[in-house]
């Protein structure tokens, strides 16, 4: 989608400036930009089973040291 905003006879730079923020945030352009910069991809099962298995070794490791009592709290 292009936006144009041509500059009016007589209009200042600030004018023309404010009228195209304005085009620019009603058209709903910089939420769908944000919306793709910032989405979050979806891990595959792979990776979601490596997570889970070092998330229990980190707990058995944090139990372990716990009953040593080398872990301070």
């Amino acid at each position: 989608m292009i936006l144009e905003v041509k500059k009016q006879n007589r209009e200042t730079s600030q004018s023309l400036i404010r009228r195209f923020t304005k085009r620019v945030q009603q058209s709903g352009i910089l939420v769908r930009a944000r919306k793709i910069r910032f989405r979050e991809r979806k891990k595959s099962e792979q990776m979601k089973k490596r997570a889970a298995l070092r998330r229990e070794e980190l707990k058995k490791e944090y139990e372990r040291l716990k009953k040593l009592g080398e872990r301070k709290k």
